[in-house]
């Protein structure tokens, strides 16, 4: 995934056209755990690698704290993300054929330089 949507989205709308990939849930939306804020679909986000400089989504947003790092969607992840979709702090989506799309069964481009340390502090991604 690499970024995550806080409690702190006012809904504005802003951050979901900006997504290159259409990552972005609005709130209400059945595939979004969130029933009162956004939502990144971890499976689908790419940081914006290959599209900008830096996450679009982030630049949109007018509200500081509500768009931070996560971990990166890559294998070395998969417990991380496979429990936070059985806490319902996820809801990564299931295809047909390959079952979870959990970064096993297929990563996510991230920006590498971006320290773990602040991907686990989830340090607001407009700091970047």
């Amino acid at each position: 995934m690499a970024v995550r949507i806080t409690e702190e989205c006012i809904s504005c709308e802003a951050c979901a056209p900006e997504c290159p990939v259409a990552a972005i849930l609005e709130e209400g939306n059945e595939k979004n755990p969130n029933e009162d804020y956004f939502y990144v679909k971890p499976e689908s986000c790419v940081e914006c690698v290959d599209h900008a400089d830096a996450p679009r989504c982030a630049e949109a947003c007018p509200t500081e704290g509500a768009i931070v790092w996560d971990m990166p969607y890559t294998a070395e992840f998969n417990d991380y993300y496979e429990q936070r979709n059985e806490e319902g702090i996820y809801k990564i989506r299931v295809h047909k054929k390959k079952g979870l799309m959990l970064p096993s069964v297929k990563e996510q481009k991230f920006i590498a330089d971006i320290p773990i340390a602040d991907r686990e502090e989830a340090v607001n991604v407009q700091e970047f």
